[in-house]
C-alpha cells in the first residue's frame, strides 16, 4: 500500500519504519531533515510538504504534538487536504482533545475523506517493536479500512466507537498513568526516607496489591528497574511536558461535562511544578524529584 506519513518524532519515526518493514511504500514529511533522512535511508520517499506526502497515496497518517499542528497540516495551502484524493482515509495518531477530532472529521468529510483518531499507548519501546495499542475512533467501516495499516505498527487494535472516542480512551488512560506515577513516586520516596532499600520495597510492591505499570515496569526510583528512564537519569521515554499536556486535555474534557477529576488536577499541578522548574524534557517519572527534594531541574528527552 502507498502511505503518506507526517510527523517523524520519537514515536512517528519507528512507526513509519515498521510500515516499511511490512512492505508498504511510504512517503514522509517532517520539519527535521535528520528525521526524514533516517527514513529515506530505510527506503522511504522524502516529501517537501504535507500536500506532497498526501498525494498519490492510499492512506495518510499524522503523528503530531498538538491539535494546532494537526489543524495546520490538514488545512494549510500545502497541507494534506490540498493534495489528498477523495476517499483516502486520514489516520491521526496524535494525542489531542476529542472536540478537535470531531471538527477535523467534519472538515475531512467535506473533502470526501474519513478522519480516524487512533492515538497510541506503549511508548517508544512499543513503537520500535511494533507492539503499540491503537485506540481507534470512527465508523465501523472506516475502522475496518485502516485496521490492516495499524496492524503493521501495533498488536492491539481496538475500535472504541465513533469519532473522538479513541482520544477519550487515550486521555483517560494517561490520566491513570500520571496519577499512578505520582503515587508510586510518593510511596518509594517515603520508603527511602524511612530506611528501606528501594529495591526491596519495589520488589514487595510488585508482588503485592500496589503493583502497577508505574512500579513494575517504569519505577521512578533510580536503580530499581534497570531498563526504566530513572536508571538513565530520566532521559528518553515520555517527557514531563507531554504528560502535563495530556493531563491538561483530561481536565479540560472533564470540565466540559462537569465531571470532577480531583486526583487528576493534583497530578497536573505536580507535573506543572516540574515543568516550571526546567524539567519538562525529563521523563515524567522524574516527578519523584519533587519528593526527594531534588528540585526537579534538568534536561532530557521526550517521546510523542
Amino acid at each position: 500500500m502507498k502511505i503518506g506519513f507526517i510527523g517523524l518524532g520519537n514515536m512517528g519515526a519507528p512507526m513509519a519504519l515498521n510500515l516499511l518493514k511490512a512492505g508498504h511504500a511510504v512517503k514522509v514529511f517532517d520539519l527535521s531533515a535528520a528525521a526524514v533522512q533516517t527514513l529515506v535511508d530505510a527506503g522511504a520517499q522524502a516529501c517537501g510538504s504535507p500536500k506532497t506526502a498526501a498525494s498519490d497515496v492510499e492512506c495518510v497518517i499524522t503523528m503530531l504534538p498538538a491539535a494546532a499542528h494537526v489543524r495546520s497540516v490538514l488545512s494549510a495551502d500545502d497541507g494534506v487536504l490540498a493534495g489528498i484524493a477523495t476517499g483516502v482515509p486520514i489516520i491521526d495518531s496524535s494525542t489531542i482533545d476529542p472536540a478537535s477530532v470531531k471538527a477535523f472529521a467534519e472538515l475531512a468529510a467535506r473533502h470526501g475523506n474519513s478522519f480516524i483518531d487512533a492515538p497510541v499507548s506503549g511508548g517508544t519501546g512499543g513503537a520500535a517493536a511494533g507492539t503499540l495499542t491503537f485506540m481507534v475512533g470512527g465508523s465501523a467501516s472506516a475502522f475496518e479500512q485502516v485496521k490492516p495499516v495499524l496492524a503493521a505498527m501495533g498488536k492491539n487494535i481496538v475500535h472504541c466507537g465513533d469519532s473522538g472516542t479513541g482520544q477519550v480512551a487515550k486521555i483517560c488512560n494517561n490520566l491513570v498513568l500520571g496519577i499512578s506515577m505520582a503515587g508510586v513516586a510518593e510511596a518509594m520516596s517515603l520508603g527511602e526516607a524511612l530506611g528501606i532499600d528501594p529495591k526491596v520495597l519495589g520488589a514487595i510492591i510488585n508482588t503485592s496489591t500496589g503493583r502497577c505499570w508505574s512500579s513494575d515496569t517504569y519505577n521512578p526510583m533510580p536503580g530499581v528497574i534497570d531498563t526504566a528512564p530513572a536508571s538513565r537519569d530520566y532521559s528518553g521515554g515520555f517527557g514531563t511536558d507531554l504528560m502535563l499536556k495530556d493531563l491538561g486535555l483530561a481536565t479540560d474534557a472533564a470540565r466540559s461535562v462537569r465531571q470532577p477529576v480531583y486526583l487528576g488536577a493534583l497530578a497536573q499541578q505536580l507535573y506543572q511544578t516540574m515543568s516550571s522548574n526546567g524539567a519538562g524534557r525529563l521523563d515524567f517519572s522524574a516527578v519523584i524529584k519533587l519528593y526527594r527534594c531534588e528540585g526537579g531541574t534538568g534536561s532530557g528527552g521526550g517521546a510523542r
